[in-house]
């Protein structure tokens, strides 16, 4: 047992969409994320996936709506939604959801982290 800070995993690093392993729990990995600018159009189609955002503002596109996140606000988006996340200023966030989800669903492509770093 330890305390994690989530501020501090967060400063030891710098690259945007490359989500960290700061947890694991009952199966589930608690992630850490910056992101700035556009991310693809996908889906999960076994998991939901939480955005929980610490710092700044993140916009989550749906294909009929969206949301805004501010720092301290969540939203858990159901498996098989397509969605869209969009942060114009760098934003962090933390990501809980199954050992093994792929951070683009159901895409395969230079963004796809498969083995993500434990930080």
């Amino acid at each position: 047992m330890q305390v994690i800070d989530i501020a501090d995993k967060l400063r030891t690093f710098h690259e945007h969409w490359s989500p960290k392993v700061i947890a694991e729990l009952n199966g589930q990995h608690l992630k850490v994320v910056k992101l700035l600018g556009e991310f693809d159009w996908h889906f999960h189609e076994h998991e939901d996936e939480l955005f929980w955002v610490i710092q700044g503002t993140l916009v989550i596109h749906f294909r009929d709506s969206s949301i805004q996140l501010e720092s301290g606000q969540m939203c858990v988006i159901p498996k098989g939604v397509e969605h869209k996340p969009v942060a114009e200023e760098e934003c962090e966030v933390v990501l809980f959801e199954p050992v093994g989800t792929l951070n683009t669903g159901n895409l395969e492509n230079n963004r796809t982290v498969s083995k993500p770093e434990v930080i």
